[in-house]
């Protein structure tokens, strides 16, 4: 069996909690100056930009192995993870396995999530549930869900740190590059981050993000990745999304090209 992190690097170190401010229902971080998700439609962004930019519901429909593995960077009122949970449960086979893994730096505490997502009662089934066992005391919280067809990996900390304590032969799929934006977050969207993203990468791992900033484009690209602009959601003119395509990095690689 395959363990998620590598155990003489798992640590525990102190939460610190995001900062919420409410405005007009929805949560505002005041640290980042920045929103969790659109205030046009979270769901429909949500959809078009990690689910229909990762073609999840294809794969999901003509699935050819029994796990299939999705890592986030943000995972925030966990709006992703819910509706990519209800979109395998209606495509997946039922033997097959969703393994969604999401690393959050500033999580909400549970009262935030609680009331945060009270603003999208199409999923309260789902929502629920991840409440009921939300717990990030510590640097990593796993959870089962619908009898183990569903598997929810959160790591506590920095992206790019928590990434390195994955374990070499994890088959990502797709990758969710969210969280804030570049020019409010700029530490998330390092070279660190694509680099780790390159050595647990295979060829056709595909990924999305909200944002068109250069850094990130040059930065995938640098470490073997396609990318294409494409039309944005709502507001924003363009996004970025495309593929890995490049020779998978192993770790002394990852290592000395961070140095």
């Amino acid at each position: 069996m395959t363990h998620l992190l590598s155990p003489s690097n798992n640590t525990q170190s102190d939460t610190i909690f995001a900062q919420i401010d409410w405005q007009n229902g929805q949560p505002y971080s005041s640290a980042f100056d920045d929103v969790y998700f659109s205030s046009d439609d979270g769901l429909a962004e949500t959809h078009y930009v990690f689910i229909e930019q990762n073609q999840l519901e294809q794969r999901f429909n003509h699935l050819q192995k029994n796990v299939f593995t999705i890592i986030e960077t943000g995972f925030g009122t966990g709006l992703n993870f819910l509706c990519v949970w209800m979109l395998w449960l209606s495509c997946a086979p039922s033997d097959a396995q969703l393994n969604f893994i999401s690393c959050e730096k500033y999580p909400l505490t549970k009262q935030d999530l609680t009331v945060a997502l009270i603003y999208f009662p199409t999923l309260s089934h789902f929502s629920t549930q991840l409440i009921e066992r939300y717990n990030v005391s510590d640097t990593q919280q796993s959870m089962s869900f619908d009898s183990g067809r569903i598997r929810l990996n959160l790591l506590i900390g920095d992206a790019s740190e928590q990434l390195s304590l994955l374990n070499e032969d994890l088959a990502v799929d797709a990758w969710f590059l969210d969280g804030f934006a570049p020019s409010k977050n700029p530490d998330m969207w390092s070279d660190k981050l694509f680099k780790q993203m390159a050595s647990l990468s295979n060829t056709g791992t595909t990924f999305a993000t909200f944002t068109s900033a250069g850094l990130v484009k040059r930065g995938l690209q640098d470490v073997g990745f396609s990318v294409n602009k494409v039309v944005g959601f709502g507001k924003k003119r363009e996004m970025l999304a495309g593929y890995f395509n490049g020779d998978k990095l192993n770790s002394s690689e990852a290592v000395d090209k961070n140095a």
